[in-house]
């Protein structure tokens, strides 16, 4: 089959994250979504207010605002009072949330073992490092170190 790189990368992408999202599912996280990580990323390192996070998405803090009341509903994320400021609502992972990442990060790594077996140690690699400079090149790097990677638009 005659597939380009750019096809093969984004539906090998998709197949993978679907893997995930199958085994979250498994594991008692049935509603997680793969677009909830877009939100949920900003928040792995703690707290943070609505309007900053929507800065670090390049959304609106009304698109922040929607995401976060479906994942507060989910009980993936609460709402605490900013210390220094009453008027200011700060967005954190609950332990649900913590829970979530946690298992997500679990998963990947359990596929990765998979593929490893699967494909080998050398090959795995080659794969990981090509896909992480075909990012690069594409201009996502930063944004994936950065821990600011966009929603699709």
């Amino acid at each position: 089959m005659d597939v380009d790189i750019v096809t093969a990368v984004h539906l090998a992408g998709l197949a993978l994250n679907e893997e995930v999202v199958r085994r979250l599912a498994a594991a008692g996280f049935g509603d997680a979504r793969v677009s909830h990580g877009f939100l949920i990323q900003h928040l792995v390192d703690g707290p943070r207010p609505v309007g900053e996070i929507a800065e670090r998405m390049e959304v609106t803090q009304q698109a922040v605002s929607k995401a976060a009341a479906e994942l507060v509903g989910l009980g993936y994320l609460e709402r605490t009072p900013h210390p220094a400021d009453a008027r200011v609502r700060l967005l954190g992972l609950s332990p649900r949330g913590e829970d979530l990442v946690s298992r997500s990060r679990s998963i990947r790594a359990e596929i990765t073992a998979e593929l490893t077996a699967h494909l080998g140690e050398d090959a795995t690699e080659r794969l990981r490092a090509a896909a992480l400079a075909a990012l690069d090149w594409a201009g996502g790097g930063e944004g994936l170190r950065g821990r600011r990677v966009r929603p699709p638009r």
